[in-house]
């Protein structure tokens, strides 16, 4: 693990340097360790791929009490304490979480790109979505817009490039590829991934208690669905709300 600065109020601390289901465990698993030791002035924990921002007050750490004061920096003496925390920590063998389910309706008006993919691929539409609800994926981190999980764990049949031109609005819900990562849209949004499905379900509620439905470190399933199971599911999620 690489710790560096960002600025005079925040720590970087690096796992790695790519895409991996364990490497990102470990970022959860080191919130996990930093939120239970409760270190003063630290006020935020901002999970990546492979990477953990941490957001701090460095008057916290600032040594101007004693007769040996400690020259360090204030970013200086906070990465000390973390590397003493993580250096005590059992990393994870294997990325464990609880699974949501996520219903999606693929093709056609839903997934408009959902043939693109399939020829991209060379299989058969139906493969293309028997292998995206095949894995259990993990939300590796949110991001681009609130409520957006990026999913690790897509079979690598379905990389895909992204878009030549990105579409000026995505409809909510919608679940796309883009390259070797797979994601729902939130809300109706501008983007660039290749359309395949679309979910009735909201993931992101700014009044619920937790507005997001997804967070980082949870594992989703995919779940295939037809027109109409999507139309009495959409309908129940407007009762709901």
């Amino acid at each position: 693990m690489h710790i560096e600065p960002l600025g005079e109020s925040m720590l970087l601390l690096r796992f790695g340097m790519r895409i991996d289901p364990l490497l990102n465990a470990q970022v959860h698993a080191a919130i996990r360790a930093l939120a239970a030791a409760r270190l003063p002035g630290v006020h935020d924990l901002v999970p990546a791929y492979a990477a953990l921002a941490i957001a701090f007050d460095p008057l916290a750490w600032l040594d101007c009490a004693g007769e040996e004061v400690d020259m360090r920096q204030p970013w200086q003496r906070l990465a000390a304490r973390v590397e003493a925390i993580l250096a005590t920590m059992t990393l994870p063998t294997r990325a464990e979480s609880p699974t949501i389910e996520i219903a999606v309706c693929y093709g056609g008006e839903y997934g408009e790109d959902l043939d693109a993919v399939a020829a991209h691929a060379n299989l058969e539409t139906g493969e293309i979505i028997a292998r995206h609800t095949a894995p259990n994926y993990r939300v590796a981190m949110l991001g681009f817009a609130p409520g957006f999980a990026y999913l690790l764990g897509l079979d690598k049949a379905l990389y895909v490039p992204r878009r030549a031109q990105p579409r000026v609005r995505v409809p909510a819900g919608s679940v796309a590829i883009g390259g070797a990562q797979t994601g729902i849209y939130p809300r109706e949004l501008p983007g660039g991934w290749q359309l395949i499905g679309r979910t009735p379900m909201v993931l992101f509620d700014a009044v619920r208690a937790n507005p997001a439905l997804l967070a980082a470190g949870t594992q989703v399933r995919f779940v295939a669905i037809d027109p109409d199971q999507f139309a009495a599911l959409t309908t129940a999620q407007a009762r709901a709300r």
